[in-house]
Parts: C-alpha cells; sequence; structure tokens
C-alpha cells in the first residue's frame, strides 16, 4: 500500500529536505493551510480536508472532507484518524511543526496515536526526523549529526543505546530529566536504540 503523507500548515522553509523524503507513489492529504506547500513540495492532493478557517476552501477536483470549526480534533489529527480508517500501514507528516507550540505538541501526539495503532510514522521539519521508539528498535546511521530520546508519554525503562557516544544499558529516562539530548553516532556504526517498557521520541538531526 502507498505510504500516506500528511501535510499541515506550518511553516516549511527548506523543502529540499522534505522533497528529499518523498517518494513518487505517496498518498499526499493536505490540511486546510498546508494547501500552501504544494507548489513548495512539488505534490498535489489526493485528499483535502480542512475547516478552512485559515486557507480558502480551493474547490479542486479532488476529494475534499470539510470539518466544523469548533471540534475536538484538529485538522492534522482528524486526517491522521480518517486514513487510519481507511487502511494506510504508514505515515509521514510534514509542515506539523511550527512556531505554534500547542499545534507541535499536539501534533506530536499523533505519532503515538499511530503508533499505538501499531502503524509505522515519521514526522520531518527542516531540521529533523521524528518517531516513537515502543517496541521495535530503532537505528540512527551516522548520516545524521545528532539525535535525542525525550520521554513523552510519563514511562521509559530498560532503555538500551547502542553505537553511540554516550551509550546506555537498562537505563530510565524520566519526564523530569531529560538527559538523552544530543547524543552522537560513533563514526562508520549504525545506533541502535531500544526501550523495554514505555515509549521515547526519537529526533534525529539532519
Amino acid at each position: 500500500m502507498r505510504r500516506c503523507v500528511i501535510v499541515g500548515g506550518a511553516e516549511i522553509n527548506r523543502y529540499d529536505v522534505v522533497r528529499a523524503r518523498l517518494r513518487d507513489d505517496d498518498y499526499f492529504v493536505f490540511c486546510d493551510s498546508g494547501l500552501r506547500h504544494m507548489e513548495g513540495l512539488g505534490a498535489c492532493p489526493d485528499l483535502i480536508i480542512g475547516d478552512f478557517d485559515s486557507h480558502e476552501n480551493p474547490r479542486m477536483d479532488v476529494e475534499t472532507i470539510v470539518l466544523p470549526i469548533e471540534k475536538d480534533d484538529t485538522d492534522t489529527f482528524f486526517a491522521a484518524k480518517e486514513m487510519l480508517s481507511r487502511g494506510f500501514e504508514e505515515f509521514l507528516l510534514v509542515g506539523v511543526i511550527g512556531a505554534r507550540l500547542d499545534h507541535t505538541i499536539a501534533n506530536l501526539s499523533i505519532l503515538l496515536m499511530l503508533d499505538t495503532a501499531g502503524k509505522k510514522a515519521k514526522a520531518v521539519d527542516d531540521y529533523s526526523e521524528m518517531e516513537i521508539v515502543s517496541s521495535e528498535p530503532a537505528f540512527i546511521e551516522d548520516t545524521y549529526s545528532y539525535f535525542s530520546l525525550l520521554n513523552i508519554t510519563g514511562e521509559a525503562e530498560g532503555v538500551t543505546i547502542k553505537n553511540a557516544k554516550y551509550p546506555l544499558e537498562n537505563a530510565a529516562i524520566e519526564c523530569d530529566y531529560q538527559y538523552g539530548v544530543s547524543n552522537e553516532i560513533l563514526t562508520g556504526k549504525v545506533a541502535g536504540v531500544s526501550v523495554a517498557k514505555g515509549r521515547l521520541l526519537l529526533i534525529k538531526v539532519i
């Protein structure tokens, strides 16, 4: 099945970074003001979702879901839930990390929701890639400058980091002491990260 790319309305300044991570057969869902990224991404929507409070409905010849302005879900969260219901297994979120911290945190929770559903998901911004590490280990090649592990769920035990400048073995990372920031991959190695209990947000700096 095609990967689902959900495009939000946050700033994208380095379109080349995001475009390099897109695939020819991606299925694009543009959410409201995310429509302004069409040209920069060089992509057209397969589906448009939004309440159109921040961007005019383009009324393109494309399937469009118009949402009420007053609702529990953000447009982006609704899009992720909708595409889950349509059976997508892999997701990429772009235009979801920006100046609005409240929207950024809410969008990062989409990664948790998709992980709970057993789906593969990443978020990409101008400088980094983000994913959840839970039941399966994650790996980081030395093409990335740094990586950080953050506890955003309240529970992360049995944390192991291998092939990195600062390794860990069966450690715990607490929400009130985020010491897993700015680690480095050993040259020529692939770093590995795993957690025995709980979940972590892995941020790989491009």
